[in-house]
């Protein structure tokens, strides 16, 4: 009698990427926190609208129409795989009342300009992608297109004096028996160009490597603010994280999720902000 050996798979090999990249990377209740307190300051209305553009999984605007009955989405982005992984995983499973508002779109970013919406959002650093000056401005006025009137632009950007160097940062998922790892694989300061990674260990030893690899460059604030006028946008407010004492080490300060407009800020090891352009 003979009989076949298995070899159980590793929890790296069983992974979901996407899953564990929502669980770790994204957080789309603090991005609509943000979006309804800010759109309602500056327009003194509720924003119903997105677009968000480089929407991958299209988490974030899936979770945006669970939140209103009111609330639409629209949702772009080139990877087929991921769209269609989010449309089954996300947008399909929030039910038919969430799904009926939400279109997702697999296409270049700056194409789609109809119809026009609140707010218009590229997230984690996405945009970054485009390198080149006159490609980023571009976008910029394609997404100037696609709003309303009281329309708001809302990036994100990262930074710090750590950005340049090349470093892995680990942080545990919570109830995963994972880490999520991001690597700065590399920087050229003659053109900010830099190259990232993020990878998943388990506790069973094994790694999900690269299970997600970037190449963009590292703008500055000063640039993205200079280009969004150029664009035809007329104001671009700056939202920094405020940051508190840590209760566990009296030397470190830890973030609050809480984001105020500021003019001037003291740079840090590492900083992500909000940027918010006003087309008119």
């Amino acid at each position: 009698m003979s009989s076949k050996s298995s070899k159980k798979l590793t929890r790296a090999a069983q992974a979901d990427r996407h899953v564990l990249y929502q669980k770790s990377v994204q957080c789309p209740e603090a991005e609509i926190e943000f979006f309804e307190k800010t759109f309602n300051e500056l327009r003194g209305r509720d924003a119903l609208s997105i677009k968000e553009d480089f929407c991958g999984t299209a988490y974030l605007a899936t979770e945006w129409c669970k939140g209103d009955p009111a609330r639409t989405a629209i949702g772009v982005d080139y990877d087929k795989e991921t769209l269609a992984w989010g449309q089954k995983n996300n947008v399909d499973a929030a039910g038919a009342d969430v799904a009926k508002r939400i279109t997702l779109i697999q296409d270049d970013v700056r194409n789609v300009t109809e119809p026009s919406v609140d707010i218009v959002c590229a997230f984690n650093f996405s945009y970054c992608l485009f390198e080149e000056r006159d490609e980023l401005i571009d976008y910029f006025r394609q997404t100037r297109a696609s709003l309303k009137d009281d329309g708001l632009l809302i990036l994100d950007l990262f930074g710090g004096t750590e950005c340049a160097d090349v470093l892995e940062e680990e942080t545990e998922i919570e109830d995963e028996g994972a880490t999520y790892v991001w690597e700065h694989v590399s920087f050229n300061p003659i053109n900010n160009h830099m190259a990232c990674a993020i990878h998943f260990d388990f506790d069973d030893g094994s790694r999900l490597d690269n299970a997600f690899t970037y190449e963009w460059r590292l703008w500055a604030i000063p640039e993205v603010r200079e280009m969004l006028e150029e664009a035809g946008y007329t104001n671009v407010r700056i939202y920094w994280e405020r940051f508190e004492d840590s209760e566990d080490d009296e030397d470190e300060m830890e973030g609050t999720g809480e984001y105020y407009e500021i003019t001037e800020a003291e740079n840090q090891e590492s900083w992500m902000i909000y940027i918010v352009a006003e087309p008119v």
